[in-house]
């Protein structure tokens, strides 16, 4: 049985005041419920990390950080390894977002190596795939996600891969209010599962962890959650507040 996760991305967004008053209110809410269905996440900008992590240790909430080095350690300035992010307290760590890949131009080698030292230190990665829309227009989606995840993922076996989790995030629908339809999600939701399956087994393909991305809200969450082969959510504008969010883990504990 996969895991269910709704993840929040925060991405650059919240001063450590105004980060803090959220988990401090999804601490709350958590404490209250402790959900069973699924399992609850957020990654805030690397400086919350530590506070968050110590808010947050007797709750059902689980810290990620936002993305790693693909270096142990070093003199690459700016840089935040693994090791730092576990030591602070996070339990999981996004790697490939889109973002990632367009601005900072991250090549599956990178993604690799990134995935490795995420293992080495004791972090789920959190691996993103998904496609433009000049690659839906032209037919081509399929083969990006596949070549996504063969390039970064494809040296690994099925083993060390049951230590990760996808998020399948269109990049069209990133940001932009534009949404995959739950038909649209599914259908590439279990292509990725039968490449998965291809590539090894029906074990891990049917185990992994296959989260949705883009535009999220609980308006539409219903709809994506509610698909076969969708376990969660990686939210990012609707995860900046703690009611909203805590809106898409009611819809998660009761779809999923």
């Amino acid at each position: 049985m996969a895991r269910k996760i709704v993840a929040g991305n925060w991405k650059m967004n919240h001063n450590l005041k105004e980060g803090l008053e959220v988990v401090q209110a999804l601490e709350a809410y958590l404490l209250k419920i402790a959900p069973k269905n699924v399992e609850t996440v957020i990654a805030p900008p690397f400086i919350h990390i530590a506070q968050a992590a110590e808010i947050s240790k007797n709750t059902h909430l689980s810290i990620a950080g936002q993305d790693c080095s693909a270096q142990e350690s070093g003199a690459f300035t700016g840089e935040v390894s693994a090791a730092m992010l576990k030591s602070a307290g996070a339990e999981l760590v996004i790697i490939g977002h889109s973002e990632r890949r367009q601005y900072f131009k991250e090549t599956h080698a990178q993604l690799s190596a990134k995935v490795e030292q995420a293992w080495a230190n004791n972090l789920l990665p959190i691996f993103c795939v998904g496609e433009s829309l000049e690659d839906r227009k032209a037919g081509h989606h399929f083969k990006t996600v596949e070549d996504q995840i063969s390039g970064a993922l494809g040296k690994y076996d099925a083993a060390q891969l049951e230590n990760l989790v996808i998020a399948y995030e269109p990049v069209w629908a990133i940001g932009t209010g534009e949404t995959a339809s739950g038909a649209q999600a599914q259908e590439m939701h279990a292509h990725i599962r039968s490449f998965i399956a291809q590539q090894h087994n029906a074990t891990l393909a049917d185990e992994i962890s296959v989260l949705y991305g883009g535009s999220v809200k609980p308006a539409n969450a219903e709809e994506l959650f509610g698909q076969p082969d969708v376990d969660g959510g990686l939210i990012g504008g609707a995860s900046l507040q703690a009611d909203t969010f805590i809106e898409l883990i009611k819809i998660g504990e009761a779809v999923l």
